[in-house]
């Protein structure tokens, strides 16, 4: 088994520092994250991350239902090779979202599935083919 280090940081000083360590191997972000790294403009802000980061970057949608995460993850997925869509296992409600992980799969959209907390969500995520 191999193990990858990615950071979970999104401030864009900290990821040029860490872009030159050997041992991360790509950053992950949030938009709790942006906001405390002073991000007034997501897209904005992502798209300055970019410049300074050529590893793989995962940024998350911040939609809460399937239309909106979609149209983001669109969004996102636009803005360059090495990016990553983050989208959470549950929404805020507790709504599973397996469809839109499946779908944006079948569209080849590089996912960073986040957020399984317990075997019951672990058993749900077993229960959709991703690869079909």
């Amino acid at each position: 088994m191999s193990t990858k280090i990615f950071c979970d940081i999104a401030d864009i000083n900290q990821i040029k520092k860490f872009s030159k360590k050997k041992i991360v191997r790509g950053f992950t972000t949030n938009p709790s994250l942006m906001r405390l790294a002073g991000a007034k403009n997501y897209q904005k802000y992502s798209k300055e991350i970019l410049k300074v980061c050529k590893k793989p970057i995962s940024f998350e949608v911040f939609g809460d239902d399937y239309n909106s995460m979609k149209r983001q993850a669109l969004i996102i997925n636009s803005w360059g090779s090495n990016v990553y869509v983050k989208i959470p296992v549950v929404n805020s409600k507790g709504i599973f979202m397996g469809r839109i992980i499946k779908e944006l799969n079948r569209e080849n959209i590089k996912l960073n599935i986040t957020a399984v907390y317990n075997s019951t969500k672990i058993k749900c995520l077993k229960m959709i083919n991703l690869k079909n």
